[in-house]
């Protein structure tokens, strides 16, 4: 009974993406790309808009994620207290190795009251330094797009619109999120 669910679930997808116009991304594919712990992955039905709230870069420069237009993104809202952000990071660090392009990029993004040379402490400790550390100092981001715990994975697409969202820590440098990251890269080419 629950594989006739998720067939005609699917099949419902795949017809509707059918429909979608042309130049919108169909990231339905993302439903089936889904397993072990990526089940947990939210997609949405309708990809969300990031809002247009400043961040700032390690030397204080305000940055807006408008300044990545053209590139997909995987956001991670993090903290230095936070159990699983510290054990997450060396995953997102080997996915940015071995993904990170031009077209795709891991952001990491502080998301409470840190001074610069904690998060530089932070990501010492944990021998990470192929990351761009990004912070949202007074949470002003993690409040607008609804974040109530961490981490948070966020899957942006190249025009700057949420597409998925992942609650808690994962492997990100397994073979089953690489595979999810280029379904993701894949479904808007």
């Amino acid at each position: 009974m629950r594989l006739l669910r998720l067939f005609v679930l699917y099949t419902a997808l795949s017809l509707g993406a059918n429909m979608s116009s042309a130049e919108e991304a169909d990231f339905s594919a993302l439903l089936t790309a889904k397993q072990g712990e990526y089940k947990k992955l939210i997609v949405h039905d309708t990809p969300k808009p990031l809002p247009d709230i400043a961040i700032f870069d390690v030397a204080g420069k305000e940055i807006r994620f408008s300044d990545f237009a053209g590139k997909s993104l995987l956001i991670n809202l993090w903290a230095e207290w936070c159990a699983p952000c510290r054990k997450e990071m060396p995953y997102l660090s080997q996915l940015q190795a071995d993904k990170g392009s031009d077209a795709f990029e891991v952001i990491t993004l502080a998301t409470i009251r840190f001074s610069q040379p904690r998060i530089d402490q932070f990501f010492e400790e944990i021998g990470v330094d192929n990351l761009v550390k990004y912070n949202d100092p007074k949470g002003k981001f993690a409040f607008k797009i609804g974040i109530a715990a961490l981490p948070v994975s966020l899957l942006i697409d190249k025009n700057g619109n949420e597409v998925a969202r992942f609650i808690g820590d994962a492997e990100w440098s397994s073979d089953t999120a690489y595979s999810l990251i280029d379904t993701f890269l894949q479904a808007q080419e």
